[in-house]
């Protein structure tokens, strides 16, 4: 008899109507070696009978059995399942999720390639019930590569995060020499049944590509089990198999991984619980309370180093039970970016809450000075707005009352207040918004107490149809601050609420009603409904027809009328447009569209092309793209246009030339009438483009889009022949493409330098005083890389010292600047204020280079920069092992060539720092030698010969 390569144990309950298409996704495998073994959980439908159909129909690759009773999970019948299988590997498939065609075939390839014991592939989350047909991919950074474990030592996060059993195949006689079974009558057993193959594996492959989608039902009646987390015994479940995994780890030895476990359970399994703590009773919070400290408190310190502020903070407060200020930290880490506390301030810090201070942990955790809420803009902050009382008329008037947060009492008594109710369509179509005033704003110390009653039944008028969720928002004015916060509904109860009576604006037969509602993130909506008789036989109506044989018609007619409405604005529809509409229309001679960092910026190359032509007078209209809501610090003589606005495209689309420094966006063709000066932003340590691992690994469409993309160049600045064999080979870049000026940016450097060398004297200028800095004083800019999370998300930035420890060592001689990587931001605390500055909001990086007299860096660009001012530099390189030998690679060894100290601690830093004279003479010849190798062509002349070229007469 032959041995199937891979047995799939499908496991199915009551799910009689999906059953078939997961198992016909593994019918039709490229991968032929394939069987199915179906597992009934003892059904109540006709999940067995269509099993036993199914294998009628596939004699000899289908397998049907049942258990003789319900087991309440999906341990059971995942075990008969592989005392069933017969391959030589075995998978497991839920009877709703389908696999990839290949997944069979690529898993086994790997399996047999490398020995291992269990191969694990990319998960996709689809979400079914998304319009826009939603996928996500189960962390993918995991899965960016193909790679070997010998031991999942090598790669703790595969364990930590990938606890999935579905996504993988494993060798079935692994599974039965080490007796691996899924646990029984517990839920998560994905949990443990993951960790135990993983630490027992001999070897583990993981591969790149997609082998398991996971059909997702947001709004399904029936809910999941991971879904259900109201139910305190869903929580008692995840704490026995938190503890369980806990203790394999322990017996193995396993202390880092625990550790890195240990953080994982602080920012997504206890969050997931702590989301729904405002919208429950006394009794559940207690209970939770009682389950979660007892495993808490064997939690690695050290894991509350890797989370974010609110995720330490709401830990820390649940192991004190202090809801007061829990409940407000768990609605700001639903709500991302809202600030739900008043804060307290002692001894110049900030807190979270003014309890717990007398706690050295409690100090520590509740710290938020470095969130900025002191010193960020007021209208930047999204406050905490709870509703505190819900009243009703049983007809159309509602009367609302809640409490605003006045963090640090920063809206002070006197200033004045004025407010204003609004409700909003989610589905902006037709009417966008009704307002109401707010009778009553006032101060009341840490809050702004607010009332207002709203007659919903006269004065809103949904369409009826298309916008059926409203949301409700208070704008508030304090002073000149202008803000808007959505209204949480906190321990209010609405149940007993009545529905309101609307009078919808295309009929009444559909919807007649206004419901309140909580939204998944805690805050109050109104959804239209039916409750007059009329309205309810509509409905009925409609429901019946559009299961009808005429509802296929209807539902394409409507999915087609709303799809163009909403594709109106959509990128899709922009760039068929550019191409089809604005590409037609004539190039306007002597137009430029400048833009700096995808519109991020006025600055850079751009910025000094631009100012070199305005300087001599060239004939030229100037047009500068920008990110955000609004422009800032753009000059004001040119058109200014958003960024992926209609107007950006028709500019685009007409222009002589484009100016960048980063690349317009890739899907914009560029037309032959088009000039594109890419003026690039920095000389390369990173691999770049072809020469990157996952630019290679994307495939040939991939590739190829990006290869047209660059092609569009039609110049191309470089500063050395560095710049040659790094940056223009790894975008194969021509020859003659290639322009050997130097970098605009860099004129301004350039000159300050031989005015220096000239004059003896280095002039400061006006920012120094603009930004407050001593005259006695050094000043040194740090100035590090872009910085992302380990999943590619871009967060706050975090020190790698201890800036306090800085200011008071080092404060008295030195004025630290600090720039972050325009895609980061950075929080100082208010006690280094006048010795450590933050200057990350400066558009352009060059006049602060100009005014430091010391760069510290890591691995930025801008120490090729820096170097032409042949001043001291700083390589704060902390984790250069891990940055140098990730999967891009660096094009040289730093170490090697950087023309000052490479220091791998911040005591290391702050002694090079306290010895800056000296490493100023020590590392004076390697500064030229590093400046002739990556600046040789920056000559000051940079702006002026482009200028000359291309947009003089005599240049033309």
């Amino acid at each position: 008899m032959h041995v199937p390569d891979v047995s799939v144990v499908v496991i199915v309950y009551n799910d009689a109507e999906r059953l078939p298409a997961a198992v016909q996704s593994v019918l039709d495998q490229t991968l032929h070696g394939v069987e199915v073994v179906i597992v009934d959980d003892c059904s109540k439908d006709r999940s067995y009978a269509v099993a036993r159909e199914l294998e009628a129909a596939n004699p000899g690759r289908v397998r049907a059995f049942q258990l003789p009773e319900n087991s309440g999970g999906c341990g059971a019948p995942r075990n008969h399942g592989i005392k069933q299988a017969t391959g030589t590997y075995v998978m497991f498939l839920d009877s709703d999720d389908v696999l990839d065609r290949n997944a069979c075939r690529n898993m086994l390839a790997a399996a047999e390639r490398t020995g291992s014991d269990l191969v694990s592939g990319m998960c996709v989350r689809v979400h079914l019930d998304n319009r826009w047909g939603k996928t996500t991919e189960w962390y993918p950074w995991i899965y960016s590569r193909t790679r070997t474990l010998e031991s999942i030592t090598e790669y703790p996060d595969l364990l930590v995060y990938d606890t999935l059993s579905t996504n993988k195949c494993y060798r079935r006689a692994f599974l039965l020499e080490q007796g691996l079974e899924f646990p029984v009558g517990i839920h998560y057993e994905d949990l443990l049944f993951s960790a135990q193959a993983y630490v027992a594996a001999r070897r583990i492959t993981l591969i790149p590509n997609h082998v398991y989608y996971w059909n997702v039902v947001e709004k399904a009646a029936a809910k999941s089990i991971s879904n259900r987390r109201h139910e305190i015994a869903n929580f008692v479940h995840r704490m026995e198999i938190h503890r369980r995994v806990d203790e394999l780890l322990a017996a193995k030895g396993h202390t880092a991984i625990k550790t890195a476990k240990d953080a994982k359970f602080l920012k997504h399994d206890l969050v997931l619980h702590l989301r729904d703590l405002p919208l429950l009773g006394d009794a559940y919070r207690q209970e939770f309370a009682r389950l979660a400290n007892g495993y808490l408190a064997g939690i690695d310190p050290a894991a509350y180093e890797n989370v974010t502020y609110l995720q330490a903070i709401c830990a820390y407060l649940l192991g004190k039970e202090d809801w007061k200020n829990l409940l407000p930290a768990a609605d700001a880490m639903t709500n991302k970016g809202r600030l739900s506390s008043p804060l307290a301030e002692r001894d110049g810090r900030v807190y979270w809450c003014a309890e717990h201070l007398d706690d050295a942990e409690g100090r520590r955790i509740l710290d938020v000075t470095g969130q900025g809420f002191h010193t960020a803009p007021l209208s930047s902050l999204a406050l905490g707005n709870r509703l505190t009382s819900y009243e009703d008329d049983g007809r159309g008037t509602v009367t609302l009352s809640g409490t605003v947060v006045n963090p640090l009492g920063r809206i002070q008594e006197g200033t004045g207040l004025k407010a204003s109710l609004e409700f909003r369509a989610r589905r902006q179509i037709g009417v966008r918004s009704f307002s109401f005033p707010v009778a009553t704003v006032r101060h009341a110390g840490s809050t702004i107490e607010w009332t207002a009653t709203a007659d919903i039944g006269s004065t809103v008028r949904p369409l009826g149809i298309i916008d059926a969720v409203w949301d409700v928002r208070l704008k508030l004015t304090a002073g000149g601050d202008k803000l808007t916060t959505r209204v949480s509904v906190g321990g209010v109860d609405l149940e007993s609420a009545a529905r309101l009576r609307v009078r919808p604006r295309l009929t009444r037969l559909v919807s007649d009603r206004f419901e309140p509602e909580v939204t998944k993130k805690g805050n109050l909506s109104y959804v239209l409904t039916a409750e007059g008789p009329a309205a309810v036989r509509t409905q009925t109506l409609l429901g019946s027809a559009m299961h009808g044989k005429a509802a296929g018609l209807v539902k394409r007619s409507l999915r087609r009328a709303l799809k163009a409405r909403r594709n109106i604005g959509s990128g899709e529809q922009k760039v068929k447009v550019y191409h089809e509409v604005f590409s037609k229309l004539p190039v306007k001679k002597g137009t430029v569209v400048f833009e700096s960092h995808m519109g991020k910026q006025y600055s850079d190359s751009p910025k000094a092309i631009y100012e070199e032509l305005v300087r001599q007078g060239a004939p030229f209209e100037a047009i500068w793209s920008y990110a955000g809501a609004k422009p800032t610090g753009f000059p004001e003589q040119a058109t200014l246009v958003k960024r992926w606005s209609w107007q950006y495209l028709r500019a685009l689309a007409q222009a002589e030339y484009w100016v960048d420094n980063q690349g317009f966006p890739l899907a914009l063709t560029k037309r032959p009438g088009t000039t594109y000066i890419q003026t690039w932003h920095g000389s390369a340590l990173k691999r770049m483009g072809f020469h990157e691992p996952r630019t290679k690994a994307q495939g040939k469409v991939a590739q190829d889009r990006f290869q047209k993309a660059v092609d569009r160049f039609d110049h191309f600045l470089i500063r050395s022949e560095h710049d040659v064999r790094t940056l223009a080979k790894g975008f194969r870049l021509r020859d003659e493409v290639l322009l050997r000026t130097g970098y605009p940016r860099n004129d301004a450097l350039v000159e300050a330098h031989r005015a220096e060398a000239q004059s003896g004297e280095r002039v400061r200028g006006p920012l120094a005083a603009e930004l407050g800095i001593d005259p006695d004083k050094r000043v040194l800019l740090y100035a590090p890389t872009f910085r992302a999370s380990a999943d590619g998300t871009v967060e706050g930035f975090e020190f790698p010292f201890d800036v306090e420890e800085f200011a008071d060592r080092l404060g008295d001689r030195f004025t630290l600047l600090v720039r972050t990587h325009y895609l980061n931001s950075a929080s100082l605390p208010p006690s280094v204020a006048g010795r450590v500055v933050d200057v990350s909001r400066h558009h352009d990086i060059t006049p602060l280079l100009a005014l430091a007299d010391g760069l510290i860096t890591d691995y930025s660009s801008v120490m090729f920069d820096y170097a032409v001012l042949d001043r001291p530099m700083l390589f704060f390189a902390y984790d250069y092992e891990k940055y140098s030998t990730d999967i891009r690679g660096t094009y040289f060894d730093l170490k090697e060539k950087a023309p000052g100290p490479v220091v791998a601690t911040a005591d290391e830093l702050m002694q090079a720092v306290a010895a800056f004279d000296e490493a100023d003479a020590k590392y004076a010849e390697a500064r030229q030698r590093f400046l002739a190798e990556f600046g040789e062509y920056d000559r000051g002349d940079a702006a002026r010969r482009i200028v000359e070229k291309f947009f003089t007469r005599s240049g033309k």
